[in-house]
């Protein structure tokens, strides 16, 4: 293999063939809206009857329908495919993708991470880590889709600590010779996405130059990619590689195309990529109870729950009031890691209880005016500290952070075979 050491290589890249409309081919990653179903009932409207990736993928709202979508999904990713309706179209390259938001133009860079050098497992060193804990419930779905599906397509964001932007900014820098591939506006208020096709040789040379001067500057152990979403989708990926490896020969393994997961890399210096915090929602709950609840289990645990004197927690909003609420002598290393903490605890005693995670200040405070909720509205993680915080904790707590709001996550539009 051409390109080894720097996590990523080029991939033969798919995409829909220049009569299928970008904006309904293009949906939004499937783990978006899990609580508003009337979103995907609106996407299902403006798709009707043209070939999108929403035929390809499963929204998490509908996971208690699995059963009867994933035999659909498989049948239109093969005919898709024997139609024609996706082709090929970067051969062993990357593709280099403008996303407009809110906050500027967002850059990245679709590749393939190579699963060898990928690991979920707690305590991982590798060279592409996860940054938070993989929870294994979420993975029998995500498996039963890739088992048997002759492609993939990725929500996947991979980040790089760049601060010189050494490996995607030069590539931006030159992209009007470069052969464009899409340009159209995304559903959803989900602004604008361009991409271009990265195929010299000499480019793909530059980039892993690039990557392999950041990896050579940190020594033993080094983390180049940490992921910044789809935590769990690459986990899928790679536990169906390792269910599939052991029986290829190891020639098959050095290039099998399941050995590698489709994603997309961004410098997590970019301006443009804004980190916002994942929000919590109880349901089924008497809130007073839970606070009261909250108070004894810190005070149980040498912490005092109050409303001033330290780093705030989480803002407690239920019954149209909003608290906020400090944690003095937090055992957590972050608000979050703190809160998820007392939340698994009080779900493992209050079974008839259900979490939810938001995105969104105003929808938050939209589902907790519904009798029975209250939610807790998280201050933001400063992505200055990422890297640092995943090297010193190993992973964060789980849904600690988002890439954005809802409508600003990455859209599926390109393909990869993974068989």
């Amino acid at each position: 293999m051409k390109y080894t050491g720097a996590g990523i290589v080029p991939a033969d890249i798919l995409l829909p063939r220049e009569d299928v409309p970008s904006t309904t081919w293009a949906c939004v990653a499937c783990d978006q809206y899990t609580s508003q179903p009337e979103y995907w009932a609106d996407v299902e409207k403006q798709v009707a009857d043209a070939p999108s990736t929403l035929r390809l993928m499963l929204p998490e709202c509908y996971l208690s329908e699995t059963a009867r979508r994933v035999p659909e999904i498989h049948q239109t990713m093969a005919d898709y495919l024997r139609q024609g309706v996706v082709q090929p179209a970067v051969t062993g390259g990357f593709v280099l993708a403008e996303r407009s938001t809110p906050s500027g133009a967002r850059l990245g860079l679709v590749c393939a991470v190579d699963l060898e050098q990928y690991d979920f497992t707690p305590g991982s060193r590798s060279l592409v880590r996860p940054t938070e804990e993989t929870i294994a419930s979420r993975l029998p779905a995500r498996l039963e889709i890739r088992r048997g599906a002759p492609i993939e397509l990725s929500h996947i964001l991979l980040l790089v600590d760049d601060p010189l932007r050494t490996v995607i900014e030069p590539l931006y820098a030159r992209r009007d010779q470069l052969p464009l591939l899409y340009d159209f506006p995304l559903m959803g208020g989900g602004g604008r996405l361009r991409g271009w096709a990265v195929a010299d040789e000499g480019l793909h040379a530059r980039i892993y130059d690039a990557l392999l001067a950041l990896r050579d500057q940190q020594g033993e152990h080094p983390l180049l990619f940490a992921v910044g979403d789809g935590n769990h989708s690459l986990a899928t990926a790679k536990a169906y590689w390792e269910e599939i490896k052991p029986s290829l020969t190891p020639e098959q393994q050095l290039t099998h195309p399941a050995r590698f997961a489709l994603a997309e890399a961004e410098n997590i210096h970019d301006d443009a990529l804004i980190f916002e915090p994942i929000h919590r929602v109880l349901t089924h709950v008497d809130p007073a109870h839970v606070m009261q609840d909250w108070a004894q289990y810190c005070s149980g645990r040498g912490m005092e729950l109050c409303r001033e004197g330290g780093e705030v927690c989480a803002k407690v909003i239920y019954a149209g009031t909003e608290t906020e609420t400090v944690i003095r002598n937090a055992d957590g290393a972050l608000p979050v890691d703190t809160l998820q903490r007392y939340l698994d605890d009080f779900l493992r005693r209050h079974p008839e209880a259900e979490i939810d995670y938001i995105h969104g200040d105003d929808v938050l405070r939209q589902l907790t005016s519904q009798p029975g909720c209250m939610g807790f509205l998280l201050p933001p993680l400063d992505k200055s500290s990422f890297f640092s915080a995943i090297r010193a904790l190993g992973v964060l707590p789980r849904k600690t952070f988002s890439m954005g709001h809802a409508h600003e996550k990455r859209f599926y539009m390109e393909c990869k075979t993974i068989v």
